[in-house]
């Protein structure tokens, strides 16, 4: 009931001044009638786009639409249809533009950190192991997930990136690197006195209900054979650790009802309501881009389809409620490649994902929030037409406004930085730039495209959701999350009973009970 957003489905040319007038008055008719929910978030899910920056989302809102034969600027993305919006200011503790670690520390634990450094305070410098053995538990940052977990709620994870990547190990990891995901790629003097990312995750947090994703290379030994593709040199470990079986035990000697995955029949097979604890690892490393990705029983699911089995799996905790983090990683792996294209699919895979858990959720209990850790050199620019093929050239018209210097066409969609740089830019007359692996052109060369500092936005629905309502710290995200759910920093200061009935249409109907009773004393005198 708390979804009052009114979408506009209007003939996009041929509107006169009238039209554009009633379509805003509709819309300001529709926001003055929302009323915050102020109960409590049973469950939340925290969605995470990995570079999913302003700039993407106006170009994937755009390519949608022009998907379904439109023009693609109306499209509303399902996130836009949430009541409330703000924005997320993602600097870290030590860098202007911030890696994915830092910030996803900063949404998952409430607190700015140092670059590359996962679920440690910003006392932890990059690679300072001995720092973080120096102060114990009073260097480590505790997510929201794992508060969730203390509180008695089920959690999950899902990712499109390996499950150790930045995001996802944010939820669980201590690192003073965020690449120590298998032993081998901890430093020597760190080796044997720091853990890795994998190693925690299955021996320091197996308590989790559901893992899904990529990576199965930092679980496995080296010389191991690879369940999928039968190959030897694939996998990582050389402490010989099976940390897949390591995992397997732990549940066995809990007398859990456990499953493990690696591919998409098997998880399909997944019976929800007779499984507790899932782990799937479905790659070596990060999973298939989703326009690329096998889509038989041999393959991988989809981000949407682990969304979904997730929450039917985490719901069946009806007492207390869930948390759950679904990562749409590979937006960012997209655009640090420069591979416009697939960032943008990327992005459209999230937003099934998210379409699927506000299908599956209440909001008068389930707060959703999808943000982004940070954004891209990335934009759309050129003064184009409305219509204008977001993945294709500036039209010639366009174009003429302000010519380019070199005489030769370009794409409205270009990077600020990356590998698509040439000294001599190629003349783009006859390229199919809308081919799923064209790489765009950008203006500083690099082997790969960097991160931006620009703001991201925050958008979200369900109870306490209207706390997001400008411009804020990123870590201000955590907090939200803890005093949506009364978990964490706020269990002890967080009213249940009385925000719950002020988060129903109680209060609302004695207003006017009140107001009633008032006027009808005014009109006897």
């Amino acid at each position: 009931m708390w979804r009052r957003v009114f979408v506009v489905l209007l003939p996009i040319f041929g509107l006169c001044s009238e039209d554009w007038n009633r379509m805003a008055k509709e819309m300001l008719t529709s926001a003055i009638k929302m009323k915050p929910n102020t109960g409590v978030a049973k469950n939340v899910i925290l969605f995470i786009g990995d570079g999913l920056g302003v700039s993407t989302l106006n170009a994937a809102r755009i390519y949608r639409g022009q998907k379904n034969n439109k023009t693609g600027e109306e499209t509303v993305l399902e996130w836009e249809k949430f009541p409330y919006a703000a924005f997320s200011k993602i600097y870290g503790a030590d860098k202007q533009i911030p890696d994915s670690a830092q910030t996803a520390t900063a949404i998952l634990g409430g607190v700015k950190v140092n670059y590359k450094t996962v679920g440690v305070t910003d006392a932890v410098p990059g690679e300072g192991c001995d720092k973080l053995l120096e102060l114990g538990e009073a260097g480590k940052v505790i997510s929201v997930l794992r508060k969730a977990l203390s509180e008695g709620k089920s959690t999950g994870v899902v990712t499109s990136t390996r499950l150790t990547h930045a995001t996802p190990a944010a939820t669980y990891a201590h690192s003073a690197h965020r690449n120590w995901e298998s032993d081998v790629d901890v430093i020597d003097e760190a080796r044997g006195k720091c853990h890795d990312i994998a190693y925690q995750l299955i021996h320091n947090n197996s308590d989790i209900q559901v893992l899904l994703g990529g990576g199965r290379r930092a679980f496995y030994p080296a010389n191991y054979s690879d369940p999928e593709t039968g190959r030897t040199d694939v996998n990582k470990r050389n402490d010989t650790n099976n940390l897949v079986d390591d995992w397997l035990n732990i549940q066995r000697e809990k007398n859990r009802k456990h499953k493990f995955v690696w591919k998409k029949d098997d998880f399909d097979n997944i019976d929800v309501n007779n499984v507790d604890y899932v782990l799937g690892l479905f790659s070596p490393s990060h999973m298939a881009y989703e326009i690329e990705r096998d889509k038989t029983g041999n393959g991988e699911p989809s981000l949407s389809e682990m969304t979904s089995k997730a929450i039917n799996i985490l719901k069946r905790n009806k007492d207390k409620g869930f948390f759950l983090l679904v990562e749409g990683g590979l937006i960012d792996i997209a655009h640090h490649d420069s591979l416009a294209k697939k960032a943008l699919e990327e992005t459209l895979q999230f937003e099934e994902a998210v379409k699927v858990a506000a299908s599956m959720t209440n909001q008068e209990d389930t707060l959703l929030i999808v943000t982004a850790d940070h954004s891209h050199p990335f934009s759309l620019a050129g003064y184009t037409k409305r219509g204008n093929p977001v993945l294709g050239l500036v039209d010639e018209e366009s174009a003429r406004i302000e010519p380019p210097l070199d005489k030769k066409p370009y794409t409205a969609l270009v990077y600020g930085n990356g590998p698509g740089y040439k000294a001599d830019r190629e003349n783009l007359t006859g390229v199919d730039t809308a081919a799923d692996n064209y790489i765009q052109q950008s203006a500083v060369p690099l082997e790969y495209e960097t991160h931006s500092a620009e703001d991201v936005g925050i958008f979200s629905q369900g109870p306490m959701s209207h706390l997001f309502h400008g411009v804020h710290e990123q870590h201000y995200i955590a907090h939200v999350i803890q005093y949506a759910a009364c978990i964490g920093d706020y269990r002890e200061n967080c009213d249940r009973e009385e925000r719950s009935t002020s988060g129903s249409t109680v209060p609302e109907v004695l207003r006017w009970l009140l107001l009633a009773s008032f006027l009808a004393s005014r009109i006897e005198t």
